[in-house]
């Protein structure tokens, strides 16, 4: 069954989503690397994607670690994941007394699972053992990471409640690196989030069925050559089709790179062969209601 088959008309104003970071791993682009955070009423709930320079818009948008309801990776390359430390780290001024679940992908001989890679940062053996209270329970509140099965050969569709929320996943392709889309959902609004992929297996078309707004990495052109990215990421074309064969409300493309930060008429003109939507080039702090699709502010204003 689709991921939205049963989802109704989102009508709940107090949905919105951040774009922490909307750069990819380049550090000559200007922009954050990958981060979203989905707030309701105006309080932290939930971040997909921790990139270097998220932890500082979450900051400027006034998020609080107290609040979150977990934390979510697509996979853990490190345009994705560099913040999470810092996050951390900062918890430890935070009033956060209870624990914080972190979920993610599965591993495999490239990289960790996720119970493991938080085990390598922050246990007592890790890069930084004097973090390690927050696995051990000697700290107000511990760490719960979760692996969500990212077997890409049989994807299964994950999903689980917290906080009145519904979580979906489901693993997407990104060479052989395990990795998953997210979707988040309350009382009939979602957003889902493409993470890095090139969708070969068409399991986006699942996830982001009947979405709100669907935030799509634009990481290679519509020209690229180039077989290696294209077995990463998707092209603009099939953006679009996704975004049509969903119904997609809204679509939001994130994750540039100086090779599509210069192509976007022709990142358009592609899209616009499928879908007739609405469409936005995310900047980082823009921020996005789900019940209208459309970008309501930012936070650098």
């Amino acid at each position: 069954m689709p991921a939205g088959a049963q989802a109704a008309q989102c009508n709940y104003t107090d949905l919105d989503v951040v774009v922490l970071g909307s750069g990819g791993p380049e550090l000559s682009d200007k922009r954050a690397s990958t981060g979203y955070l989905v707030r309701e009423n105006g309080k932290a709930r939930f971040i997909i994607d921790f990139g270097a320079g998220a932890s500082l818009n979450f900051e400027r948008v006034g998020g609080s670690i107290k609040d979150l309801e977990a934390l979510l990776f697509t996979h853990f390359h490190v345009d994705h994941s560099n913040d999470l430390p810092a996050l951390v780290k900062a918890s430890f001024f935070s009033e956060r007394e209870r624990d914080l679940p972190i979920y993610g992908p599965t591993g495999n001989h490239t990289i960790p699972t996720t119970p493991e890679f938080i085990e390598r940062h922050f246990g007592e053996q890790g890069v930084y053992p004097y973090l390690s209270d927050f696995l051990t329970g000697d700290a107000a509140f511990s760490l719960k990471p979760i692996a969500v099965n990212a077997d890409k050969a049989q994807p299964q569709l994950f999903e689980t409640q917290i906080g009145g929320f519904t979580l979906k996943a489901i693993p997407v392709e990104h060479g052989l690196l395990p990795s998953l889309g997210w979707r988040i959902e309350k009382n009939g609004c979602s957003v889902t989030v493409s993470g890095d992929t090139s969708n070969t297996g068409k399991t986006l078309d699942i996830l982001a069925e009947n979405t709100d707004i669907f935030i799509a990495h634009n990481a290679v052109p519509e020209s690229s050559k180039d077989s290696i990215a294209l077995k990463l990421h998707m092209p603009p074309s099939e953006i679009g089709r996704i975004a049509r064969k969903t119904k997609s409300r809204s679509l939001v493309l994130s994750h540039f790179m100086h090779r599509t930060e210069n192509a976007k008429p022709s990142t358009t003109s592609a899209i616009r062969q499928s879908y007739k939507g609405p469409l936005s080039f995310a900047e980082d702090c823009d921020i996005y209601s789900l019940k209208s699709g459309m970008k309501t502010g930012s936070c650098k204003q």
